[in-house]
């Protein structure tokens, strides 16, 4: 054992949950490598519905513009009948943004392009995945992790505080640590492609057959890109064409159309479909997050926005830890995230089977945005609320103005690695500035002006309330002014001090 260390974090996968922790750990001045068995980087749309809740997480980390910027909206899904006249109708039930949800329908983007505005948004953080980097094995200790890691100059050993396995459902990580995976695996494939084709329209969601598990196939115009993915359902053995002529015999053999020509294949895979939940999240140093932690079928599009708020959770916790918080902030790590993986689990199951009936449709339940931790043990209200906005819940966003008279969302002051601390009609200087924490007043006196009662309507403050908002937007703690005395033993037990 030594107690001289390469880096802080070890993350093995470079996918969006590796991408997410990275950035996240690298704004926050946290050390760590970032390595990728893979050559190069996934070149596939599988996870392309990015969720309202994930757009806020990126936005605060400092991406959501380029990710608007790289896809677009989802089109109508068109499904034809036999005969060949169809029916139109949204994807996504209809609703408008308000003050307190900005981001209120899934965008379109296919995964590579998420993780390619991911990984720019790495460099200019002054870090980049290491490609061809393999981990072969590790042993941990009580004080850290020792990392066998191979790539094609040879061989390495690096010690490591903490590993985190973001290397996907089969997860080399999860393996070493023995940590079951149980679930169920489905009997049926699913096909997945990215096309580039003639013979339709690209203002739809082309849908052939739907609900005959046989036959069906869809079409999806891939918003950012000239291509299209194609979808459907395969048999639970055998092999399948991924050839030009392969799919297209496909796509005519199932659509009944001849017009429908692949030009080309970008990527296609044939994949199995598993539900299946980690049974444990960490074991000492080591931790999963992502498809490591579970899998699912791909409806709802929960995937890889379940995977990048799991390393939006725990990056925050990591980097506290590593500054002196207690050890055991870790634990709330898999109190929080697993059981929303058996949650998430279930609603694509449901989907899926949904689906399955030609009955699917998406509403509020796959957006993410009534996720929340409200029996964590990282949460404080003192009294207890009954209702309204609850200590662990998402932390709504709100217009409001600087004392300046300046227009500004809470979204912005929340912006960043710090936590935040709103202080509702309260007097100053009653709680000290300490190293992480922002603090701001609302009301006439205070920094922040209310002036529409947007942030009233939305957070339900009493005159003297005040509430601490995490570094991962959710609401930490809420108390009286009576009641300091929590808040700052609160503050003291997630790593902020009193001292810069």
């Amino acid at each position: 054992m030594t107690d001289k260390f390469d880096v802080n974090v070890l993350i093995c996968g470079a996918g969006a949950a590796g991408l997410t922790l990275a950035i996240d750990l690298a704004r926050r001045g946290v050390s760590f490598r970032l390595i990728e068995k893979a050559s190069d980087s996934f070149r596939g749309s599988r996870g392309k519905g990015i969720q309202p809740r994930t757009l806020e997480v990126f936005e605060n980390l400092g991406i959501v513009d380029r990710i608007f910027a790289a896809g677009g909206p989802y089109p109508p899904r068109r499904v034809y009948r036999a005969d060949g006249t169809y029916t139109d109708t949204p994807v996504m039930e209809a609703t408008e943004p308000t003050p307190a949800e900005p981001y209120c329908v899934p965008l379109m983007v296919p995964q590579f392009l998420t993780e390619q505005v991911m990984r720019e948004r790495l460099t200019e953080l002054g870090h980049r995945p290491q490609f061809g980097c393999e981990l072969i094995g590790f042993k941990q200790d009580d004080a850290g992790v020792d990392a066998h890691l191979r790539n094609p100059s040879g061989g390495t050993c690096i010690r490591t505080r903490y590993l985190v396995g973001t290397d996907g459902g089969r997860s080399f990580v999860r393996q070493t640590l023995n940590i079951g995976f149980p679930g169920k695996t489905f009997t049926v494939r699913g096909l997945v492609a990215d096309l580039a084709l003639t013979g339709l329209t690209r203002d739809v969601w082309h849908r052939f057959n739907e609900g005959d598990m046989a036959r069906q196939v869809a079409l999806c115009p891939l918003a950012g890109t000239a291509m299209f993915q194609l979808q459907g359902p395969i048999p639970p053995a055998g092999d399948v064409d991924l050839s030009v002529k392969g799919l297209t015999h496909l796509i005519a053999e199932r659509s009944g159309r001849a017009d429908i020509q692949v030009q080309s294949v970008s990527w296609a895979s044939a994949f199995g479909m598993n539900a299946r939940l980690a049974d444990h999240y960490r074991i000492g140093r080591s931790f999963l997050a992502g498809d490591s932690a579970h899998i699912h079928p791909p409806t709802g599009a929960q995937g890889l926005n379940t995977s990048v708020q799991d390393a939006y959770n725990l990056g925050w916790k990591l980097a506290a830890v590593l500054r002196g918080a207690p050890e055991s902030l870790l634990d709330s790590y898999e109190e929080e995230r697993r059981p929303i993986a058996a949650t998430m689990l279930g609603l694509a199951t449901k989907l899926l089977q949904a689906e399955a009936r030609g009955e699917m449709r998406r509403g509020r339940e796959v957006h993410q945005l009534d996720i929340g931790y409200p029996h964590s043990a990282l949460t404080l209200q003192a009294p207890e609320r009954k209702v309204g906005l609850l200590a662990g819940h998402r932390a709504p966003d709100a217009a409001v103005r600087a004392a300046g008279g300046q227009p500004i969302r809470l979204f912005e002051l929340f912006k960043g690695p710090h936590w935040t601390l709103l202080g509702y009609e309260t007097q100053p200087d009653l709680v000290s500035p300490c190293y992480g924490l922002r603090i701001h007043r609302i009301g006439t006196s205070g920094d922040i002006l209310d002036d529409r009662g947007h942030l009233r309507d939305a957070y339900a403050l009493n005159i003297g309330d005040w509430a601490l908002i995490r570094p991962d937007g959710y609401v930490g703690a809420i108390v009286p002014t009576g009641r300091i005395d929590k808040l700052e033993n609160y503050l003291r037990c997630v790593g902020l001090t009193y001292e810069v």
